[in-house]
């Protein structure tokens, strides 16, 4: 017959054996004060040359993240896979071990370890991180998964080791996605925009050739030996001609039947009781004899982007010319090139002597740019 004694022993063994069993299971060896990484994300950003999200680019892999509790962390894995949990798949065309460290901040002084395929860490001397503290990370040239519009994770553990080794204290993870990249194709050709007319407007600022109007004018008053005419117009031009571009002009001095109004044809000075016809391309005065008429180029030239300029003996204040085929413009101001548009104001001046014979008075003028490409 088995004694009290002995029924007590194997009782109280079985009894050891189901509290080791309870306890191994509620406290499991390597996540016994693992947390879950909060406000946590994977940000891909351009490399030297590659778009961030390129299915193979090699770019730069920024993480954020906030550490949930605090504790003495020495390495930080970075474990790249297929699937948010379980069974990690390395996604395939990743490359990690030419990677290095970029930025850091929140916890630093780390270092990266590349040696592990997909699996790259941070390690620095094990030291305590608080609550709440933001840290951010960046490892630079890392290649993308080769797969288009693959998604992939990025499974973040903390570890008191120096090695991401033993047991993980802080985890969370992260994804992000390669994308297939949009190729915009355009062709810009060769381009000369010009126009004339009475006026031409710039909305906002842009010369506008869509806004020139007429190109019939009348002279402001009546021919008259006690003063002096005036008219205007205006033009535009713009082109992406690599010497730029050069207006002419071509065309008859005011003419009626036989009867002219002399050209000018050696530039000078407007003279009341002188028969004298010319232009210039400048903001001119008030003078005895000087009309206050006409504007500088707009918008005015800066010699990169606007290099529209009036040609000699058209580009001097109160002195007019006009020779037919002679140059009037050009974009040669800084060294002729290119040009974004501008607008020009000619200003015409008449004046008569008091013999000279009635009639209408009309010259068809035609300004020419020529863009040398």
């Amino acid at each position: 017959m088995m004694s009290v004694r002995e029924r007590r022993v194997p009782l109280l063994v079985a009894a050891m054996i189901v509290l080791a069993a309870i306890m191994s299971s509620a406290f499991p060896a390597h996540n016994v004060s693992a947390a879950q990484i909060t406000v946590r994300s994977l940000t891909l950003q351009a490399g030297a040359t590659d778009g961030a999200s390129k299915p193979g680019g090699v770019v730069n892999h920024f993480y954020g993240f906030t550490v949930p509790s605090t504790g003495t962390v020495g390495s930080i894995q970075f474990l790249y896979c297929l699937e948010a949990s379980g069974t990690c798949t390395t996604p395939t065309g990743l490359v990690t071990t030419a990677a290095t460290m970029g930025t850091e901040s929140g916890a630093t002084g780390f270092t990266l370890d590349n040696s592990t395929p997909g699996a790259p860490y941070l390690t620095r001397s094990a030291a305590s991180i608080s609550s709440g503290t933001v840290a951010t990370y960046q490892l630079l040239s890392v290649t993308n998964p080769t797969t288009t519009n693959q998604a992939f994770y990025v499974r973040i553990s903390t570890f008191a080791s120096t090695d991401a080794t033993g047991g993980t204290s802080d985890t969370g993870t992260v994804a992000a996605s390669t994308s297939t990249q949009i190729v915009l194709t355009g062709t810009m050709p060769e381009s000369l925009i010009f126009c004339t007319g009475h006026t031409v407007s710039a909305p906002a600022g842009i010369p506008d050739c869509a806004t020139a109007d007429i190109g019939a004018i009348d002279f402001n008053q009546l021919f008259s030996p006690a003063d002096t005419a005036t008219a205007t117009s205006q033009m535009a031009a713009s082109t992406n001609a690599i010497s730029g571009y050069n207006i002419t002009i071509a065309g008859p001095t005011l003419t009626s039947g036989s009867n002219t109004v002399p050209a000018m044809t050696v530039a000078a000075a407007s003279t009341r009781g002188v028969r004298q016809f010319g232009l210039n391309l400048k903001a001119n005065t008030s003078g005895a004899s000087t009309p206050a008429i006409g504007t500088e180029v707009s918008l005015p030239a800066n010699g990169t982007t606007l290099k529209g300029q009036a040609a000699a003996g058209y580009n001097t204040v109160d002195t007019f010319k006009f020779v037919s085929g002679d140059s009037v413009a050009n974009s040669a101001n800084g060294g002729a090139g290119p040009t974004d548009s501008q607008i020009y104001t000619s200003s015409y001046i008449v004046n008569v002597s008091g013999g000279q014979p009635t009639g209408t008075y009309v010259s068809t003028l035609t300004y020419v740019c020529t863009a040398t490409f």
